[in-house]
């Protein structure tokens, strides 16, 4: 049922509409882009979750301001379905930016001159619940907190980093830092899901610091589900920042070993490993990966914990699958000759040639070229592929054998886009060096199924398949 008001409004309110789903409840109730909701049941809405909690229901009654000012009062029976409404702002409010100043923040370290979005610093929980994005909870109130548990927001991530409070107040260089940590208690209380992340300083909180932090939060299991420990980014431009220094084989083997031994001890209590090393602390160390039963079903995933390891294995199902399709069609020597290139950073190649490898001893026909990029950007210690440059990429593969294609790790891209963090673009790298470039995706078979497709594919864009820097 739909009820003009006549109304006017003279403060405009509410949300803007960018967009209506062609066959939607919003297209039969006319609803259009430019119309603003005001309200949802009498209750405004702050946010996205406030929309999401009250549109998930058999029936509401909706209150929208149309572009010429009139107030539609729109009774609606929508029975748990989505009206097909998207909004000018995603969140539908603003975002909440970071109000420390960490001593480890890698935006700090960022140069001058580089696109405005780069330099936000984000540190909003809703986003940790819809991207995946970690918090400190130093600037959420408890209205906040409250809202994450009466929406049932979960899992919330959290940048831990200490759990010793006025250790907490100096890495992350506000006085409330310590105080927020009681956030977690609130969250565990009510039962919410979490996950922790540290990212570790050599002499600052390593050593007894980390056992310490491991320990208390172990105490919030099970709600506390898995934490991730990986280490500082440290670039070219720290000049008048907190003086760090680089994990090198000792502190970063110091480190495994306290990780390690929470481990034992937390799988014999609890069945979980808990705690978790970035693949970044085991090349640093150089050690060995751990099997894939140590990663708990890869819950770190997206702080380089297990990413590697993951690869390793998916690399080697999709040859399975390969070579048994191969022999059934009788086609295991048909596979085209070719020579292709991928360029990684320093950090992963071995590991990448590793795959490379078992690809040619497979399929011999394919002659891959791994070549690794230095970081010349943002300076040598950085050697993720995901922080690499288009300048740095070009100037490093011209006059570069890369045979009939160049394949890149989605990582190099800003998501879902064609861009270099340098805002160079795919275009441009395929017209400097003279060769077509694929985007590889994040998967050990988006890997080979790269490898085996043909120059004329079109890229492929996923996260990227390596370590993403902290």
């Amino acid at each position: 049922m739909m009820v003009a008001t006549g109304e006017r409004r003279m403060k405009k309110k509410g949300h803007i509409i960018k967009s209506i789903d062609p066959g939607s409840i919003a297209e039969e109730l006319e609803l259009e882009p430019g119309d603003r909701l005001i309200s949802i049941n009498g209750n405004e809405i702050e946010d996205i979750f406030d929309y999401e909690y009250y549109v998930d229901s058999e029936r509401m009654l909706m209150l929208v301001e149309k572009a010429d000012g009139e107030l539609w009062e729109l009774e609606i029976e929508n029975d748990y379905e989505d009206p097909g409404i998207t909004f000018e702002n995603g969140l539908m409010s603003d975002y909440r930016s970071c109000s420390n100043k960490c001593i480890f923040c890698f935006i700090d370290q960022m140069p001058p001159g580089m696109r405005d979005t780069l330099y936000f610093k984000d540190d909003d929980s809703r986003l940790s619940f819809l991207q995946g994005n970690y918090v400190t909870l130093t600037n959420m109130k408890d209205h906040d907190i409250q809202r994450i548990i009466d929406f049932k927001m979960a899992p919330i991530n959290i940048s831990v980093h200490t759990t010793n409070p006025a250790l907490r107040c100096q890495m992350l260089h506000n006085r409330f830092a310590g105080e927020a940590l009681k956030k977690i208690d609130t969250l565990f209380a009510a039962g919410i899901p979490m996950n922790g992340q540290i990212v570790l300083c050599p002499g600052i909180n390593d050593g007894a610091e980390l056992d310490r932090t491991i320990g208390d939060l172990a105490r919030y299991l099970p709600y506390m589900e898995s934490v991730s420990v990986v280490p500082v980014g440290l670039t070219k431009y720290r000049d008048g920042l907190y003086p760090l220094q680089p994990f090198d084989r000792a502190s970063a083997g110091a480190a495994i070993d306290t990780i390690e031994d929470w481990q034992r001890r937390l799988w014999a209590e609890h069945h979980t490993h808990f705690i978790h090393a970035s693949d970044e602390l085991y090349i640093l160390a150089e050690r060995a990966l751990p099997p894939e039963d140590r990663y708990d079903g890869y819950p770190q995933l997206e702080n380089g914990v297990g990413m590697l390891r993951l690869l390793d294995t998916e690399v080697t199902e999709a040859l399975m699958e390969y070579g048994d399709a191969a022999v059934k069609t009788g086609c295991a020597d048909e596979v085209p000759a070719e020579t292709l290139s991928i360029a990684t950073g320093f950090l992963a190649r071995p590991y990448i040639q590793e795959q490379l490898d078992k690809i040619a001893r497979r399929f011999p026909q394919k002659r891959v070229l791994l070549h690794a990029i230095r970081n010349d950007f943002f300076g040598e210690q950085i050697t993720v592929s995901g922080l690499i440059t288009g300048g740095d990429l070009i100037a490093q593969l011209k006059g570069c054998e890369l045979g009939s294609r160049l394949l890149l790790p989605a990582a190099m891209f800003r998501s879902g886009e064609e861009v270099f963090l340098d805002d160079v673009t795919r275009a441009q790298v395929e017209e400097a060096l003279s060769v077509p470039v694929g985007i590889v995706g994040s998967g050990g078979r988006d890997l080979v199924d790269a490898v085996f497709g043909t120059a004329e594919d079109g890229p492929v864009i996923y996260e990227g398949y390596e370590l993403k820097e902290i």
